[in-house]
């Protein structure tokens, strides 16, 4: 059987068993040729051994079957040029913020970060990228889940960054202390969401989904503590998926700055200055979030 029979078989078969996509590709074609290229190496033209073809089909037979996540069923998720380990402790590796990693933060970004913050570091992804993209920079990865921090360890490890990234159990900041830059990928999806979600997304930990009406309940608590971790200068860095409406319905007096990435309006920026202080300011926006509407 030569790759591209074999491809267009895998893609119909996962077109015919309607499955959502999502977790690093977006259609069913996407997805068959990522799982071939998984197992080949490569997805040139040529014959496929008889070996290889029945793992492919056992592979798409299992995709079908447990409608996990691909990247559940390879062990292996990429953000990029990079690949990373993931299993079912984590939430399958994706962010905006990893498209913004490539410039450097260019322009928002006031000097080169030395101590740098992950929140809800998950897998560990993000935190990677950090220590990759700001050479001389320490990195804390903080997540309240000990599962998804074995996870992280596996792709710290990979990338050999054990001297440069530090893994910590926390709620959000906890006793963590200051920094130049504070990164956030947090729970953002909503409660009405929540209950519509597929399959394959159900397979994926709660914890790091699910955030409330509106989607910002993490959202909320990272903007009362964050001034108090930022470094004068500093800068905070925030995806909220596409509850942007929201953020600025429940705090509008905040100047957010939403940087360009293939999803427009689902990462923010605020610098150490333009943060609220103090539990008054977290406490009235509060009472404006839950008068609006929650979107999906």
């Amino acid at each position: 059987m030569k790759v591209s029979e074999l491809l267009r078989q895998t893609a119909r078969r996962f077109s015919r068993a309607r499955l959502h996509y999502g977790h690093g590709t977006h259609s069913a074609r996407e997805e068959a040729a990522w799982l071939i290229s998984s197992v080949l190496g490569y997805l040139l033209e040529q014959d496929i051994a008889p070996a290889q073809a029945r793992k492919i089909q056992a592979l798409a037979s299992a995709r079908i079957r447990t409608r996990k996540p691909l990247a559940y069923l390879l062990k292996e998720a990429w953000l990029g040029e990079h690949a990373f380990y993931v299993d079912e402790r984590a939430i399958v590796p994706r962010s905006f913020i990893a498209e913004l990693l490539r410039d450097r933060l260019s322009p928002w970004l006031a000097r080169e970060p030395k101590r740098v913050l992950d929140l809800c570091t998950g897998s560990g992804c993000l935190a990677v990228l950090l220590a990759l993209t700001f050479a001389e920079a320490r990195v804390d990865a903080a997540d309240l889940s000990a599962p998804a921090l074995q996870v992280a360890r596996k792709n710290v490890a990979r990338y050999k960054l054990k001297e440069r990234v530090r893994l910590v159990k926390a709620d959000l900041f906890g006793s963590l202390g200051k920094y130049d830059l504070i990164v956030a990928n947090p729970p953002y999806v909503t409660a009405n969401s929540m209950r519509r979600l597929p399959a394959e997304y159900r397979r994926e930990p709660e914890l790091a989904l699910a955030a409330g009406k509106d989607g910002l309940d993490q959202v909320r608590r990272i903007l009362a503590q964050a001034k108090e971790h930022l470094l004068p200068g500093g800068l905070l860095v925030c995806e909220i998926g596409g509850n942007r409406r929201s953020l600025e319905r429940a705090y509008p007096k905040l100047e957010f700055a939403w940087p360009e990435t293939s999803e427009p309006g689902s990462v923010f920026m605020l610098s150490a200055g333009q943060l609220p202080g103090g539990a008054r300011t977290a406490g009235r926006s509060r009472r404006r979030a839950r008068q609006a509407p929650a979107r999906r």
